[in-house]
């Protein structure tokens, strides 16, 4: 079960970054934590020990708040969600944006409807399919303005996967760990071709913790080139 100590770690490494978590936003935490450690018993959807998923799952996916926070009213897609992360806590934290969680496993994207639902999240939608399939679709293509991925793939990968995803303007923003350097020159000529460009390397710490979490943020600068 979620305890007081990890209420109060994950409200104080929120603050850090100037993020204020309301009750009911801890209490939505609180649950969704309680909801996946139960479900994980049959569905295998997390590695991460109960014990940790405030610093390994909650704080890691909100490190975005101290790289580029989400405009309000702006459309965030999670790519390989899995689990939910970072997208639902994202969601969790910026009501007032609209997060979409994307997987090509349908049964993690029950389980989430189904958190959803428990939850009463209303700024939150699930989507079955693979990226390089979803970003040939109109309805999906270059319409988000900020797109993620946490733990995905290479960054080659990554870069034709989410940039077809983000609009003229958008962001995409993969979480990696340090030894990304090979990963991106790898990248830099897909990224080019792509209409984007590499806007920013954020080395950010987690609060309370020596864990250093690797934002690459990707800037979808034109469309793509034929």
């Amino acid at each position: 079960m979620f305890t007081d100590a990890q209420r109060e770690q994950l409200r104080a490494g929120a603050a850090a970054w100037n993020l204020h978590l309301d009750d009911l936003a801890i209490e939505r935490f609180a649950q969704f934590a309680d909801i996946l450690e139960e479900a994980n018993l049959r569905l295998n959807l997390t590695r991460v020990p109960p014990a940790e998923i405030v610093t390994l799952h909650y704080l890691d996916s909100l490190a975005l708040a101290a790289v580029s926070p989400p405009k309000p009213g702006s459309c965030l897609l999670d790519v390989g969600t899995g689990a939910g992360f970072p997208g639902l806590p994202l969601a969790l934290v910026y009501p007032e944006i609209q997060v979409t969680l994307m997987d090509g496993t349908r049964k993690r994207l029950d389980f989430l409807n189904g958190a959803i639902a428990t939850l009463g999240l209303t700024n939150v939608t699930t989507l079955h399919g693979r990226a390089e399939e979803v970003a040939r679709l109109p309805a999906h293509r270059e319409r988000y303005d900020l797109v993620t991925a946490r733990a995905v793939a290479k960054m080659p990968q990554l870069v034709q996967w989410l940039l077809p995803l983000v609009r003229p303007g958008g962001l995409a923003i993969a979480y990696k760990s340090l030894e990304t350097d090979l990963e991106l020159a790898e990248a830099d000529g897909l990224l080019k071709r792509l209409g984007g460009k590499c806007e920013q390397v954020a080395e950010v710490a987690l609060p309370g913790t020596e864990i250093v979490r690797r934002l690459i943020v990707l800037r979808r600068t034109e469309r793509a080139k034929r």
